[in-house]
């Protein structure tokens, strides 16, 4: 299978990338920097120079492509504060890329997340949706699509995807904001939730999503399925040699910066539906155990 990837050279992408090319299919990643489209060369891949704005060259790289696997984000921008604009870009993204896909029945695997399903008093699972918000409603067109001849699946992925490859996502900014504080907090008593996966997990999932997902299938991409903050800090502390300690919701805004309403959810989730349906099942550590390995904490 010809499989276009978005993102390919990011956290994810590094890991799915080897995934796809093991399994026999051939990858066209989208590059929108000459030190992305290099990377991409050198693990084997097409490159396709472009980001998510350039729809033309989006549409065109899907309509070419056997199947699509969209990872791509505008992280940089939700980290600045200006979420809208990086909802914007996504949907825009999706829209072109669906409407190349649409009537064709090749696959589509989007992605989004198991924060959405914080606050539901119990373990969330695959079956929970949402009418819309945030990037909920980049996840309900993806699965609108299946009505539109597109084996669409998405795959949520938990707030902690951890590995050795995880250079900025929410764990490296909690280890970085407390190694400047000299302290590792967590809001209140702690005992919120987070699920967590291993990147090499995640890539895994999604390469099995593209090739025997049914349409409109949704996939948990978790392992760990609830680790309480209080326990994530207490790691990250122990491990720089500073403190772990309650804080206020005030006093987080200050300490995480734009992570701050995140690390005060509660958002078990359970994968039993994705293992079952495509006899998927995690084999690389969990959350704590990767912690206690020394890439989280080198320089």
């Amino acid at each position: 299978m010809r499989v276009f990837v978005t993102g390919a050279s990011g956290h994810l992408g590094s890991a799915l990338l080897p995934e796809l090319l093991s399994a026999g299919h051939q990858v066209v990643g989208l590059a929108r920097s000459d030190a992305s489209a290099e990377a991409l060369a050198a693990r084997g891949a097409e490159v396709r120079r472009g980001s998510l704005d350039d729809l033309d060259v989006l549409r065109a790289a899907a309509a070419e492509a056997d199947g699509v696997v969209h990872l791509a984000f505008k992280h940089d921008l939700m980290a600045a504060g200006d979420m809208d604009a990086a909802l914007t870009a996504d949907l825009a993204a999706l829209h072109t890329i669906g409407d190349a896909l649409a009537g064709s029945g090749k696959p589509l695997a989007g992605t989004s997340g198991t924060l959405m399903l914080a606050g539901l008093g119990r373990l969330g699972t695959e079956e929970d949706r949402l009418p819309g918000g945030s990037r909920v409603d980049a996840e309900n067109y993806v699965l609108g699509l299946a009505e539109r001849g597109v084996r669409t699946s998405v795959v949520r992925l938990p707030p902690t995807v951890h590995s050795d490859l995880d250079k900025h996502g929410f764990v490296p900014s909690m280890i970085k904001a407390a190694r400047a504080a000299g302290v590792s907090p967590y809001v209140g008593e702690g005992a919120n939730r987070w699920s967590a996966g291993h990147t090499r997990d995640a890539a895994r999932l999604y390469r099995l999503a593209i090739e025997k997902a049914p349409a409109g299938a949704v996939l948990h991409a978790v392992g760990d399925e609830g680790v309480p903050l209080r326990q994530i800090a207490e790691t990250i502390g122990a491990r720089l040699g500073v403190p772990a300690k309650s804080i206020t919701p005030e006093e987080a805004l200050a300490h995480f910066a734009f992570l701050a309403p995140l690390v005060q959810l509660d958002a078990p989730t359970s994968a039993a539906r994705t293992r079952e349906l495509l006899d998927w099942k995690p084999e690389y550590p969990g959350l704590l155990e990767d912690l206690a390995e020394e890439h989280y904490f080198a320089g």
